[in-house]
C-alpha cells in the first residue's frame, strides 16, 4: 500500500494485518466516518459499529460519557472526544474506538471553538493486564461549507487512527 490510498483502504489493510478490529462514536459527522469505512470491500473484518451520538443524552446513555464532562467542557472538547472513544471501544469490545466531536456550522462557534473546530479521539485496548491501553485526542480546525468541513473531520479521524495503528507492533 502506498500513500495514493485512500486512507480508509489503508486503515483496513493495517487493521486486517494486525488482526484488530475497530467501532466508531460519531457526532458532527453524523455517520460519515462509519461509511469510509464500510466503502471497503472486506471491511466487515474488522468494523464492528458505528454509533451516532448527536446529543448529549445519546453520548451518556450509548457511550457512558460523564454527565461531568459535558457539564464543565462541553460536548466539543477533548474530554469528551476522550470519553466517546474509549466509550464506543469498551461497549463494542473491539481493539480500537474513534471518536468525532466538533462545530460544523454554519453557526453554533465560539471565540475558544470556532466553527469548523473538530476533536478527535482514539482509543486502544491493550491486553488486559499490560497497562497499555490509551486514549489520544487530537484538536483541529477546518475551513470550507458545512459538508466539507464534515468531510475533512471525517477523513481525519481516519488518519488520526491510521497513525495510532502504525505505532502499535
Amino acid at each position: 500500500m502506498d500513500d495514493s490510498d485512500p486512507v480508509e483502504r489503508r486503515v483496513g489493510q493495517r487493521l486486517r494485518e494486525s488482526d484488530a478490529t475497530v467501532a466508531v462514536a460519531e457526532s458532527c459527522t453524523g455517520g460519515l466516518v462509519g461509511s469510509l469505512l464500510t466503502d471497503v470491500p472486506g471491511s466487515s473484518d474488522y468494523f464492528d459499529r458505528s454509533v451516532v451520538t448527536y446529543s448529549n443524552d445519546a453520548k451518556q446513555d450509548l457511550l457512558a460519557v460523564s454527565r461531568e464532562a459535558l457539564d464543565s467542557n462541553g460536548a466539543v472538547s477533548e474530554s469528551v472526544a476522550g470519553e466517546m472513544a474509549a466509550g464506543v471501544r469498551d461497549t463494542a469490545g473491539t481493539t480500537w474506538g474513534v471518536a468525532t466531536t466538533g462545530i460544523a456550522g454554519p453557526s453554533g462557534g465560539t471565540p475558544d471553538k470556532p466553527v469548523g473546530t473538530v476533536y478527535i479521539g482514539v482509543a486502544y485496548a491493550g491486553e488486559w493486564g499490560t497497562e497499555s491501553s490509551s486514549v489520544a485526542v487530537e484538536r483541529h480546525e477546518f475551513d470550507g461549507t458545512r459538508t466539507e468541513r464534515k468531510e475533512r473531520f471525517a477523513r481525519q479521524a481516519l488518519r488520526a487512527l491510521f497513525s495510532e495503528l502504525e505505532g502499535q507492533p
